[in-house]
């Protein structure tokens, strides 16, 4: 009998900013037997992955799962978070998605904007929290349309002034960049599993500080499936308040013991050197090619995880994914405004900074092909 199923492509030639590239080692945890989750096997192996979590994240706090996005998390934060307004920081597409969220929590939202590819000034963001009594403030800690980073702890600091919770989404940031929950004092930290995480999409991570769980006793609507207290109860017993996605959990239990082998802030160097390294790229295919590619987050706020690169006129983003597919690599595209303008590498996960280097070397390539093509190389 012929075996018709296609051949898996071999490791490291994927480098979307999610989802990320997983080792094959990692997807052969997913075709495990079936186990009952209201057991003591599940309890123990959710202890063990909780455990792992939090090394991850540095909390002494439960980490709550759920077999959904991290969206739902999003939503959550906001719908157990204290009544009151809502101040948004909003520099691209995800921190927008997460003011979008509390606003359809039919809560009052008010946003300080900043040009896409731009982070905030805390003096500006000071002044915003003094002009209102904000409940909570949500902000992007990595904000992958543009691969910018944002000291969510100094924003975490704001808000305690003026007795706002700090709602942080670090969905690509997580596991890549360094992230200290409880030593940052965030009241809510959300993230997912298909990021630098390096698993499969699935799995939504979230944790609560002491006293944002202690504040949703008083919240009246905090709807059901979402509900912060079910999630703190069922923690206390290694459990989930709904039905896990068990064979994600297997694939995830094996990654938090190979992450914990690494060590976070081992992985958290290696990610800065992957970062490094395309910097360094960039700048050089604009001397060795002649061909502008200038990267759309400053320098100082420039993420571990991800990099979004601006292409010349004359060259659109998504032909430049073509053109690296067709050679075996694949990269992202650009995000929201950024689209036609930008491509996205994403080198977070388990990537390593030599598999990296191949992708750019094939990107260069397909980048000079399309410049000369166009007529775009800079004489």
């Amino acid at each position: 009998m012929i075996d018709s199923s296609p051949t898996p492509p071999q490791f490291g030639t994927f480098f979307v900013p999610g989802p990320t590239e997983i080792r094959p080692e990692i997807l052969a945890q997913l075709t495990r037997p079936i186990m009952g989750h209201r057991g003591r096997a599940f309890e123990a192996m959710f202890a063990r992955i909780e455990a792992g979590l939090r090394d991850v994240l540095l909390t002494a706090r439960p980490v709550y799962i759920a077999p959904a996005s991290a969206t739902g998390f999003m939503e959550m934060a906001i719908r157990n978070a204290p009544e009151g307004p809502i101040l948004s920081l909003v520099n691209g597409g995800f921190s927008e998605r997460f003011a979008a969220v509390a606003e359809s929590c039919n809560r009052l939202v008010e946003r300080v904007v900043v040009p896409w590819g731009q982070t905030f000034d805390m003096n500006v963001v000071e002044t915003a929290l003094k002009k209102g009594k904000f409940a909570a403030v949500t902000v992007a800690h990595c904000e992958t349309s543009t691969g910018v980073i944002t000291d969510v702890r100094a924003v975490a600091e704001l808000a305690h002034r003026v007795d706002a919770m700090a709602l942080v989404d670090s969905v690509s940031g997580a596991g890549g960049a360094e992230l200290t929950v409880d030593g940052w004092a965030l009241d809510f930290l959300l993230t997912g599993s298909q990021k630098a995480l390096a698993l499969p999409a699935g799995l939504a991570f979230a944790v609560a500080s002491a006293e944002y769980v202690e504040r949703a006793k008083r919240v009246t609507d905090r709807g059901y499936y979402f509900d912060v207290l079910q999630y703190e109860k069922y923690a206390e017993k290694n459990q989930t308040p709904s039905t896990p996605a068990t064979h994600l959990l297997y694939a995830l239990e094996a990654q938090m013991g190979d992450i914990g082998r690494e060590g976070i802030e081992r992985r958290w160097e290696r990610h800065m050197v992957m970062r490094d390294a395309t910097i360094e790229w960039v700048e050089g295919v604009s001397l060795r090619r002649g061909v502008d590619l200038r990267i759309v987050a400053p320098e100082g706020v420039r993420s571990p995880t991800v990099t979004v690169v601006t292409v010349p006129s004359g060259m659109r983003g998504p032909d430049v994914c073509e053109a690296v597919k067709s050679r075996g690599f694949t990269i992202g595209s650009g995000y929201g405004d950024l689209k036609d303008t930008t491509f996205r590498i994403g080198h977070m996960g388990d990537h390593t900074p030599e598999g990296l280097r191949r992708c750019l070397h094939v990107t260069e390539n397909a980048i000079a092909e399309l410049a000369e093509r166009r007529h775009l190389v800079r004489v």
